[in-house]
C-alpha cells in the first residue's frame, strides 16, 4: 500500500483564501490492478481558475486538484474567440500571468500591435522584454482611462480580459467598432464578498457593435494536440517565452496558491514537490 500526501478543501473560502483554509493529510492508495500505474508527481500547478471553480464544484473535505491548461487557452482564446487579424491592436491585462504573457507573444507573432497591462514596474519591464509593444502598471497610472488612451489612441480591436470588474469596464469604452473580447477570466472579482455592481456595458456594446465571448478551453479538447504542436514549435523557435514562479515544496502549495491571487507571480505560477 502507497501513502500519497494531499491537500484537502477544509473550508469554503470567504473572501480571500487563507492557509487555515486548507489541510494536509495523507491517503492510502488503493493496490494497482492490471494495466495500471503509478505516477509520482514532480511538478503541480497552482491558477486563478482553481478560486471559482472550488466554490463552485467543491465541497469541504474534497482533495484540490488543477489542471495546467495556460498556454493552450491563450491559444484558442485569441485565434478562436478574438479571432485576431495581422495589423490589429490587441489589450490584454494581467498580461504578466501564465495565460497574458503568452497571449501577448501570439498576438505579435500574428502581426499585431499589443499593449499589456501589469501590477509592478517589474512586470511592465518584463512585458517589454518579450516584445510588448506597450505596457503600464495599473497600479501606479494617474488614470486607467488614459493610459489605455495613451498606448493606443485609435482604440482596441481585440482585447483579451483575464482581470474583469473596474478594468473591463473602462477598456470597453477603448474598444473600436466591431472589436473582439474574449472573456478568460475575472482575477479581480473571484475573492469579493460582496459582488461588484456596474458601471455596465450595455451601451458602448450596441453603439460599437462589439462580440463578447466568455469561453473554457475544453470546448477546444479535440484540437488540443494541434495548439501544443504549435506552440512547442514557436516555444523552440525562440518566439514564445516562459518563465516560470516555482516555489519549493509541497508542504507550500497553499502559500503559492495564495501569492499567485494577489499576482505575486511573474509568468506561470507552479510547485516543486
Amino acid at each position: 500500500m502507497v501513502t500519497a500526501k494531499v491537500w484537502v478543501l477544509k473550508k469554503h473560502f470567504e473572501g480571500f483564501p487563507k492557509t487555515s483554509d486548507f489541510d494536509l493529510k495523507k491517503i492510502e492508495l488503493p493496490n494497482l490492478k492490471d494495466g495500471e500505474l503509478l505516477l509520482e508527481s514532480v511538478f503541480l500547478s497552482v491558477d486563478p481558475y482553481m478560486r471559482p471553480y472550488s466554490q463552485r464544484d467543491m465541497k469541504e473535505g474534497d482533495i484540490m486538484i488543477g489542471t495546467q491548461v495556460a498556454s493552450l487557452t491563450a491559444y484558442f482564446g485569441l485565434l478562436e474567440v478574438c479571432k485576431m487579424k495581422p495589423g490589429e491592436t490587441v489589450l490584454v491585462n494581467a498580461a504578466a500571468g501564465a495565460v497574458g504573457s503568452v497571449v501577448g507573444q501570439l498576438a505579435k507573432i500574428g502581426g499585431c500591435k499589443v499593449v499589456g497591462c501589469a501590477g509592478s514596474d517589474y512586470k511592465v519591464d518584463y512585458l517589454k522584454k518579450i516584445g510588448f509593444d506597450e505596457a503600464f502598471n495599473y497600479k501606479t497610472v494617474i488614470s486607467l482611462d488614459e493610459a489605455l488612451r495613451k498606448a493606443s489612441p485609435d482604440g482596441y480591436d481585440c482585447f483579451f480580459d483575464n482581470v474583469g470588474g473596474e478594468f473591463a469596464s473602462t477598456a470597453i469604452n477603448h474598444m473600436k467598432k466591431y472589436g473582439r473580447i474574449a472573456v478568460c477570466g475575472a482575477i479581480s472579482q473571484y475573492n469579493d464578498s460582496v459582488p461588484q455592481k456596474g458601471p455596465y456595458v450595455q451601451v458602448p456594446m450596441i453603439f460599437k457593435e462589439l462580440r463578447m465571448e466568455g469561453f473554457i478551453v475544453t470546448s477546444w479538447n479535440n484540437r488540443w494536440e494541434e495548439g501544443l504542436k504549435a506552440l512547442l514549435k514557436w516555444v523552440m523557435e525562440g518566439k514564445v517565452k516562459c518563465h516560470e514562479q516555482v516555489t519549493e515544496g509541497f508542504e507550500n502549495m497553499p502559500r503559492a496558491f495564495i501569492g499567485m491571487l494577489k499576482g505575486e507571480n511573474l509568468g506561470k505560477a507552479i510547485v516543486k514537490v
